[in-house]
């Protein structure tokens, strides 16, 4: 069954009117209704608050990496761990083609259901899912294919045996590896993009979110617990934090906003899909119309831009 958020509750009695309707025939009442749940989800989510864009990026019947993949690539092969320690199943690589292009897809997967969940390890990975990553990434330059990655993490796994096994440091050797990738590489927030954990699969020619994403350097409950004591305080922390697309977007930290269907990502999932993959082959004819040269240079002017700023 789908899952309705607090305002999204005007917008589930519609669709549960519509399918009685529907269910008696009449046609002229589905009409109607249809136009009301126009009106409703027009309404709704063209004044959402950036707490409720969060959890919308949360939400749990929204599209997840491996959910893209399936939908928008074909003729895939999975590529599985890092040939240092083991396979960490919450970064996940497929090799296959998006339309009449062979690419490489890397992606963070959170998983549903406890069973997944666990095995996703709720989709924050160890340092040997950004090996496999790098591992992935560089298998696509050595064989000249555009890189795609998805990010939707909540960040990187902080237990014992990750840092034991230097979470720090695969993360900031991705960073430096992704950012000399001599191929073209887009990168897109598809849901949650937590700190460190995003950053790892982040550095990109372009690095683009999804309507109902967020970005951020620590979560708001994270925040609210340092700067107030008070864990309760998510709201407040988020509205402060500018981690939509648009906040984004306005302060020139991320490239573009993809407009996913207004409705969102958990209720048209072909049309996220198809959106992403629209994105991803427009951006990458854009790329190819530049030099390696070009690129590179457009690239290490974008990352050492971040953060600039003037009074």
């Amino acid at each position: 069954m789908a899952t309705y958020l607090d305002f999204e509750q005007k917008i589930k009695n519609i669709q549960e009117d519509i399918i009685s309707a529907e269910v008696r025939r009449d046609e002229h009442a589905v009409d109607i209704l249809q136009k009301s749940l126009d009106k409703e989800v027009s309404k709704t989510y063209k004044n959402l608050s950036p707490f409720q864009k969060l959890q919308l990026a949360r939400h749990p019947d929204r599209l997840y990496a491996l959910d893209y993949i399936n939908l928008i690539m074909r003729d895939k092969y999975e590529i599985h761990g890092d040939r240092h320690f083991r396979d960490d199943a919450a970064i996940i690589c497929y090799m296959g083609y998006i339309g009449q292009e062979k690419v490489m897809v890397i992606g963070e997967q959170k998983g549903r259901g406890t069973k997944n969940k666990l095995k996703r390890n709720f989709g924050m990975p160890h340092p040997e899912g950004y090996r496999k990553a790098l591992r992935a990434a560089k298998i696509a330059e050595k064989f000249n294919l555009p890189l795609l990655m998805l990010i939707d993490t909540p960040g990187a796994y902080p237990g014992l045996g990750a840092e034991e096994r230097n979470q720090s440091e695969a993360i900031a050797r991705n960073l430096l590896e992704l950012s000399e990738l001599n191929t073209q590489t887009i990168s897109i927030v598809i849901g949650e993009g937590g700190s460190g954990g995003a950053l790892a699969i982040g550095v990109a020619d372009r690095l683009a979110m999804m309507r109902y994403s967020v970005f951020s350097v620590i979560s708001p409950e994270g925040c609210s617990a340092i700067l107030w004591n008070d864990p309760t305080k998510v709201e407040a922390a988020t509205n402060a934090m500018k981690i939509t697309s648009e906040d984004l977007k306005d302060l020139k930290l991320i490239d573009d906003v993809i407009d996913e269907p207004l409705i969102g990502a958990h209720r048209d999932k072909d049309g996220s899909a198809q959106a992403i993959a629209n994105y991803f082959l427009r951006e990458l004819h854009s790329l190819r119309q530049m030099s390696s040269e070009e690129r590179m240079g457009a690239r290490y002017s974008k990352l050492v831009g971040v953060g600039a700023f003037s009074e």
